[in-house]
């Protein structure tokens, strides 16, 4: 306390101008309109300014939660974008629908060897079996091979074993995507009949197929870099560079088709009735 009351006497003369000059300050402000604004304009920036910093720094804290809501949310919306149909006006029951949509979050990703994998934090507690699609906002990525409780384990579309169904957008002519394992950035499309005139051009938009009850029809895969025939000359070998950054993924959408397994029981009771 001795202290306080020595360095209020020692600057005494400091602290009198010090407190003159804030009364000056504030008989001022509250004699002059002008003066006035100024300072609630120069307050009102102020504190504007901090809040403005203070969310900036909360929302940077926040950005794994705001990811997370984000990603619930493009859940629902492709959920719904799967399986409407352009004719129907009315809102649909996402019980009723045929695919269903889980986010999930790449925890791996292999993009170098011949059979390459993507892990995700999604399992079988997460209703996530083998055979579910996976694709991220730009394209496809691939197929679930296998899932423990908490993971799951894709086969990426730049495998030696992946073979999808796809096709050329806004046509009919569908073939088996593949991967030649020479570049991340391009895999293949082969079986395209071959025809006169040919049904595609470099920089067509190649989408999944409607042959597969794993992906939804016109899923995007990537766009046609280069077109030739086979050698038997029969049907054409097209070069798709992918939508997707396969060496830069973070976040991925499971897709499952609630009625894959009865497609899958039908033709098994038509395989043994043959």
């Amino acid at each position: 306390m001795q202290r306080i009351i020595n360095f209020i006497l020692n600057n005494k003369n400091t602290l009198l101008y010090v407190l003159l000059f804030i009364i000056s300050i504030f008989l001022t402000i509250q004699n002059s309109s002008y003066h006035q604004a100024r300072y609630f304009n120069s307050a009102n920036w102020l504190s504007g300014n901090i809040y403005g910093m203070n969310a900036s720094v909360r929302g940077y804290f926040n950005l794994n939660e705001e990811n997370q809501k984000l990603l619930e949310e493009n859940q629902r919306l492709r959920s719904l974008l799967f399986n409407i149909d352009p004719r129907d006006t009315i809102e649909m029951d996402t019980a009723s629908l045929t695919y269903e949509v889980f986010p999930a979050r790449v925890v791996k990703n292999s993009y170098a060897e011949p059979d390459n994998y993507i892990t995700l934090d999604r399992g079988s507690s997460d209703s996530i079996v083998q055979d579910m699609g996976v694709i991220t906002s730009k394209g496809i990525l691939g197929i679930v091979e296998k899932s423990s409780s908490g993971f799951s384990s894709v086969q990426s579309v730049l495998n030696s074993k992946s073979n999808i169904n796809a096709k050329i957008l806004h046509t009919d002519y569908f073939g088996s995507l593949k991967w030649d394992q020479e570049d991340y950035r391009v895999v293949q499309l082969e079986d395209i009949p071959r025809l006169d005139p040919a049904p595609m051009k470099v920089g067509d938009t190649i989408v999944t197929g409607a042959m597969s009850s794993i992906f939804p029809e016109n899923i995007p895969i990537g766009t046609i870099d280069e077109i030739e025939l086979n050698q038997a000359g029969s049907s054409y070998k097209i070069n798709v560079h992918l939508f997707n950054d396969m060496t830069n993924l973070r976040y991925a959408y499971i897709i499952r088709n609630r009625k894959r397994p009865e497609v899958l029981n039908l033709e098994k009771e038509v395989a043994n009735d043959r």
